[in-house]
């Protein structure tokens, strides 16, 4: 690999994991707001608008895994990890500091939508750290057993473990933390799961696509990382 490609890798790598730290910043700052989705009359998913950035994450890591390797792919993990405590901080300053009272939001507006963050953030930190850990070990499990084929496998194989493992711990330590009530924490559960495997299993065209560009500009063998 040239110099230029190099540089052109590491720009991409930032970028991935500028969008990575984004999605998952902005669904701990809306989870608060939930919503029905329906499709064909056939299932009604109830689940917070939080839901819908999160998988980008798991898409992304699943790339930088593939592409870049395990070492990159937990990187990028634990500085999210890092971008959400810190918003958090800056929301739990900003909830304490006192409105003018001509100001557009004020105090109750402000700590209604975003008050409960800080709890909803430790518990959406504490599913999210086990679950991508486990998503990229369980990748890379795939990844030597298969000696690099069958992308699809190990892409769904362990987006679908992690994504249960995710719901889970988030709802039960919502619902322990009584952010969310605990009669409704089967249905999202439900809910959630499900949502999650049809994204996971719509995003496998986006993998491949995304991958198969990749290997075309680098030059990559299957199975085939790019290292520092």
């Amino acid at each position: 690999m040239t110099a230029r490609q190099k540089n052109q890798a590491q720009l991409i790598y930032l970028v991935l994991a500028a969008l990575f730290i984004a999605s998952l910043v902005t669904s701990n700052l809306i989870f608060q707001k939930f919503f029905y989705w329906e499709p064909f009359n056939l299932f009604r998913f109830e689940v917070s608008v939080g839901i819908l950035p999160y998988p980008i994450t798991f898409l992304i890591t699943d790339i930088l895994s593939e592409i870049y390797g395990k070492k990159k792919a937990n990187q990028v993990v634990i500085a999210g990890i890092f971008a959400s405590f810190f918003s958090m901080l800056i929301i739990l300053v900003a909830d304490y500091t006192p409105a003018i009272h001509n100001s557009p939001i004020d105090n109750g507006t402000f700590t209604k939508v975003f008050g409960l963050s800080p709890l909803a953030v430790l518990a959406s930190m504490l599913a999210y750290l086990a679950a991508q850990f486990i998503d990229i070990r369980i990748f890379h499990f795939w990844k030597n057993l298969t000696k690099g084929k069958h992308l699809w496998l190990r892409n769904n194989f362990s987006t679908f473990l992690s994504q249960f493992i995710d719901t889970f711990t988030v709802l039960f330590l919502l619902s322990s933390f009584k952010i969310l009530p605990w009669n409704i924490f089967g249905s999202l559960l439900l809910s959630g799961f499900l949502f999650k495997v049809i994204i996971a299993a719509l995003d496998t065209p986006v993998l491949y696509i995304v991958v198969y560009w990749f290997r075309r500009k680098f030059g990559l063998k299957v199975g085939e990382e790019i290292t520092d």
